[in-house]
């Protein structure tokens, strides 16, 4: 790839000019990944590899090497910091998909459908350990005491979420808390670690870790919107899927409320109990649209994306920051 090209072709501050940005430091993380998968156990890295190959938008690396380049770093500090990330993020969706028994992921057949749900525990465990071994060869305890927290904090919005699966009571505070803990912890954490190795002034990682944060948000909010309004190929996974979990996401938990005690006898019995027909999540959508449900997910989404945005005006303009900047703006603006 001729990354001056791709840098020059990309429309300034658009996502692709971030992704070309970083291009020569992804091309060292993903040669990482790679060398880290190694293990003589054969299943390891061919169950690894069938998620990792499938490619996905690499955001939270991406966010640890964007972090640090924004931030003045020279050196290559941030890209194990950014392989371990992959890793961690890879060892969640492992895990989440046996959890929720899913189909799909990232538009290939889930992996605990093709080799067992005990080996994708095992690999995602595996994984964890790789990335902690990468997070100790880095020599900063500062990262390393990050991206632990962050991991064990994911752990916990997993439970949570679990615990409070098919609650219909659920309210905002507490799913914006399930989806901060599960899903932004480690978009934040993965910016404050890219802040921490480029040696930032303590300001600055806060302002980076409430970027990632914040973004990680705005991500969550759309998926969960998407998933009433896309289709598989936009999200590698089955439209509906959600909903058929019986997963009280703000959307639902939204057009229960506005739909009132007409609804109430359908909403128990398709998520309570998870008694559904094949018609019922076309109702379920007509109703998420219909009590403006879905648009009221999509605007807290882009109020959560303007205050990533503005958590950078601590650095100067620069390539780097408008293409975060953008980067924000597409969390809100992917098609469905």
């Amino acid at each position: 790839m001729d990354v001056a090209k791709a840098v020059d072709a990309a429309p300034k501050g658009s996502v692709e000019a971030l992704v070309a940005l970083a291009a020569p430091d992804m091309v060292g993380v993903d040669g990482l990944i790679g060398d880290r998968l190694d293990s003589p156990v054969p299943v390891i890295p061919a169950l690894a590899q069938h998620l990792i190959a499938a490619g996905g938008k690499r955001l939270r690396p991406l966010l640890t090497v964007a972090a640090a380049r924004m931030a003045g770093a020279k050196d290559d500090a941030c890209l194990k910091l950014a392989a371990a990330v992959e890793f961690i993020h890879t060892a969640t969706l492992l895990h989440d998909d046996v959890v929720d028994g899913s189909q799909l992921r990232r538009g290939k057949v889930a992996a605990h459908l093709i080799w067992g749900g005990a080996s994708s525990v095992l690999v995602g465990d595996f994984l964890f350990a790789r990335a902690f071994e990468l997070m100790v060869e880095t020599g900063s305890m500062r990262a390393l005491a990050i991206l632990a927290k962050a991991s064990s904090v994911i752990a916990e919005g997993e439970v949570l979420q679990l615990t409070r699966a098919h609650d219909l009571n659920l309210d905002q505070h507490t799913y914006l808390e399930i989806i901060a803990a599960k899903t932004a912890e480690l978009f934040a954490a993965s910016a404050e670690a890219g802040a921490v190795s480029a040696g930032c002034a303590e300001e600055q990682v806060s302002a980076l870790r409430a970027y990632g944060l914040n973004l990680g948000l705005a991500f969550q909010l759309v998926d969960d919107a998407l998933d009433y309004s896309g289709a598989a190929e936009t999200l590698g996974k089955n439209a509906g899927d959600d909903f058929r979990e019986g997963k009280a996401t703000l959307p639902l938990l939204l057009a229960i409320a506005r739909s009132g005690p007409r609804e109430a006898a359908f909403w128990e019995r398709a998520i309570g109990r998870l008694d559904q027909t094949e018609a019922d999540f076309r109702r379920a959508r007509e109703l998420i649209l219909g009590t403006g449900a879905l648009q009221a997910t999509l605007d807290l989404a882009g109020d959560y994306a303007e205050a990533a945005k503005a958590s950078l005006r601590l650095f100067p303009d620069s390539e780097w920051r408008a293409s975060l900047e953008s980067l924000a703006d597409f969390a809100v603006t992917r098609p469905a």
